[in-house]
Formats: C-alpha cells, structure tokens, sequence
C-alpha cells in the first residue's frame, strides 16, 4: 500500500480553497440550526420549547448509533475517488433537499407537525452525518504534515464563517422579501436558496480534493477500533472541549434571536449583530496558524478560551440601550473565538496520528465521527438548555415577555455559558500533544510510511 512522501504533503492553494467549500456548505446548515432553527420551530411553525428540548435530546440517541457507523464505514470504503471523497458526491443532492423539507410547515395539526418536524429533522441530522463526516476526515488525509493541516483548517474555518456572514445577514430579510408577510414560505424559499449553494459547495470539495494519507495497515476489527478510540487520552480530552464549546456556543447562538426580538426590541439589527460577530471570528481565524506555532496549539485555546469566559459575563450586565457595550463585547468575544474550531479539527487529525504512532492502526472516519457527534450533542444540549430555560422562565411565543422571562433570556446569553466554558478550559488543560510531541510523532510516522512504500 503506498503513501506519498513527506515532500509531497504540501497542499496547493487551489485545492485549500477547494477543500474549504465543502464546510461553506456544512456551515449554512449548522448556522440556521444554531441561530434561526429554534425561534423557526417556537414563533413560526409552532412547537412548545419542551417538544424542541425533547426532540433535540432524540435525535442525539440515534446520532450515538449513526454516527460511529459512519465514521466506520468511511473507514472501510475504497473507490478510485478514495476513502471519503465520495460521500460529498452521493449525498449532495439530499443534502440540499433536506434543508428545505426541514425548513417547511405543513398544514397539519399540532400532532402531524410534531411528527413532521421529527422526521425531516432526524432525517437532515443523518444526511449532515454522512457529508460532515467525511468532508472532516479530509483534514486528516489531505496532508501527513501536523503544520500543513493547521493551515488546511484555517482556510476551511475561514470559508465556514463566512457562510455563517451570508446566512447571519440575509436570512431575516430574505425571508420577509420572499415571504411578503408570510413568514412560513420566506423560510422554505430562503432555504432553497441555501440548499442550493450547499450541493454546489460539496461538489466543489468532491472534485479538487485529494487524499494523500493512507494507512500502512489494513482496517482492523470494529471492536479493535472502538478500544483504540477510547484508549486514546488526547482524543477524549480534545472530544469533552468540542462538546462543551459547542454547548455555550449553542446556547449563546439559539437564545440571540429571543434576546434581541424581547430584551432589545430590534429585530431588525439582529442579523448585523450576528454577522459583526462572525467576521471578527473570520478575522481571529487568520492569525490561528501563527499563534499555534508560536504559543503552540494547546497554549492558544486555553488563553481565547479565558478571553470568551470575561467576556460572556460582561454580557450579563449591559441594558437594551448600552449597543456600544454590547457590540464591543461581541467583537472581543468573536476574535477570541476564532482560532478555537480551526485548531480543534487539525487537533483532531493530530490525535488520529497518535493512535497510529501509538497502535500501528488509523480509524480517521471513526475519530472524526466521534468529533461530529461532539459537535452534534453540544448542539442539541445547547438547544435544549436554551428551550428548557425558555419554559422554566415562562416564556411565552409572540407576546410581550415577564421579568423572569427576559431574566431566563439575559442568563442563556452570559452567565449560563460562560460557566461552561470554564468547565471547559480545566478539563482541556490536561491535553498532553504539545508541538514539540506531534514533530517527534510526525518524523515517526513518515519514516514508517516511506519504508511500508518501499516494503
């Protein structure tokens, strides 16, 4: 089984670009999910926030199954396109078909509409499984080179919150354009639109990738791979950070809609807010590279992650007409922000590195698998925290809201996770891959691939 040397393990600014389409497109579904997906089921299609809760929770128990399937079936895919390219190809058209089937109200009653709302939603969660699993083992694959696939990464975060701009600033009005009041039919259409531009994106990703990486071993036993997966420390470190970041970012993401039509009073300013937070995440993107191989990985996140615990508090004190406050502490939070994911997912392919150093055996699909349903478990606890909140509070869809109903909003946006996240920096302190540890695994690894191409 061959494997490319070391000195072809440099990406091509082309196919860095290439690679970043594919999460433009996973990005437009995971930030209508995050920011518009629980006040369009509440003020629109009209489900109670204890239905949402419970169904966000449901869909989580079937990811737990799927999404390792996925993972373990990527792994054991062979076609001339490769390992993972060739989930993007098959699955874009459904992809696209899936945000528009789950951004549409039936007319049915509250009972159709519950079964509706849980079928198109477990059924998008799985088509997102079987295109993100695959679009983020190319992480791994892309290069063998730990430094390579940081900049990879950059260039695929860069690409993923710019479509988190594009849906932050044209959602709202897109939907009132197309809708012309009706708020049900703006949202269908807006997503057609969005659906659209994601199969394009996941096409483009499918035809300019390569993969560069294969494993010098055969895929082992499932079980064998599961017992490598859980033995590996870096890996369950790194997974409890995702989760847990995904959770507050969640959380803060589906309750900005609630804190701005009820504590704010300006709807209309919501999308700006949203997207001056996005294009300072973009712009703390940039400089990730730099200050991993400066600071090294670890270094870096926990000090963004201090930074976004400060600021999230600060959210807790401003009233509805302090903006310049609020948009300040928005702009510091988003720059914190954005080294955080771009190195997550190159820290990912690094623990993936250090199962093969440590074991002989690569599992990219089920490392990377294992990471989405991080992602996909912090987003439904997220949302389901917010609802629950929501409910416990009193909120009441559509009409003027109670003190404890804005108190329940005001929390979900500071005080809530910004105690996560402090969670999360001390169980992420204890992750052991340093840079100087990942060279040393590096040089291993591909003196190991170069004599397997010999042998």
């Amino acid at each position: 089984m061959s494997t490319p040397s070391s000195s072809s393990q440099r990406v091509p600014m082309g196919e860095k670009l290439g690679a970043a389409c594919g999460d433009y497109s996973l990005s437009i579904v995971w930030q209508t999910l995050m920011f518009f997906l629980p006040v369009f089921y509440t003020d629109t299609f009209g489900l109670t926030p204890a239905f949402i809760a419970g169904l966000f929770f449901w869909v989580r128990v079937i990811d737990a199954v799927t999404d390792p399937m996925c993972g373990i079936l990527c792994d054991r895919t062979r076609t001339r396109w490769g390992k993972y390219r060739p989930f993007l190809l098959w699955f874009s058209l459904p992809y696209g078909i899936g945000l528009v089937l789950m951004f549409t109200t039936p007319d049915l009653s509250m009972t159709g509409k519950q079964i509706y709302a849980a079928l198109t939603y477990t059924a998008m969660m799985l088509i997102y499984t079987v295109t993100a699993t695959p679009n983020n083992c190319l992480t791994a694959v892309i290069s063998g080179d730990h430094v390579e696939r940081t900049s990879v990464s950059s260039y695929k975060f860069v690409f993923a919150y710019a479509a988190g701009i594009t849906v932050q600033v044209l959602i709202v009005p897109l939907v009132e354009y197309l809708g012309q009041g009706d708020k049900a039919a703006g949202y269908q259409m807006s997503m057609a639109i969005f659906g659209g531009l994601s199969v394009i994106g996941l096409l483009i990703t499918f035809f300019t990738v390569r993969e560069r990486v294969v494993a010098t071993a055969p895929p082992s036993s499932v079980n064998r791979d599961f017992r490598d997966l859980i033995a590996n420390r870096p890996w369950l470190i790194l997974s409890a950070m995702i989760m847990i970041c995904l959770v507050y970012v969640a959380v803060r993401s589906a309750v900005t809609s609630y804190y701005f039509i009820y504590y704010l009073d300006r709807e209309s300013t919501m999308g700006y807010f949203m997207a001056l937070g996005t294009a300072f995440t973009l712009l703390g993107v940039l400089p990730s590279k730099f200050l991993a191989g400066k600071f090294g990985k670890v270094r870096t996140v926990i000090a963004c992650s201090i930074v976004i615990v400060l600021t999230m508090i600060g959210f807790y004190f401003p009233g509805p007409d302090d903006l310049i406050v609020l948009y300040g502490l928005q702009i510091v939070y988003s720059f914190a922000a954005g080294p955080l994911f771009p190195l997550f997912w190159s820290m990912l392919a690094d623990t993936a590195d250090y199962s093969e150093w440590k074991t002989g055996r690569r599992a990219d699909g089920l490392v990377f698998s294992a990471g989405t349903f991080s992602i996909k478990v912090g987003f439904a606890v997220g949302g389901a925290v917010v609802m629950l909140a929501l409910g416990w509070f009193g909120y009441v869809a559509n009409v003027e809201q109670t003190a404890s109903s804005i108190l329940g909003i005001r929390l979900s946006m500071s005080l809530f996770p910004a105690a996560l996240a402090a969670i999360g920096i001390a169980i992420f302190s204890r992750y052991p891959l340093t840079n100087a540890k990942l060279d040393e695994i590096t040089a291993d690894l591909t003196e190991r691939r170069r004599s397997s191409s010999k042998g």
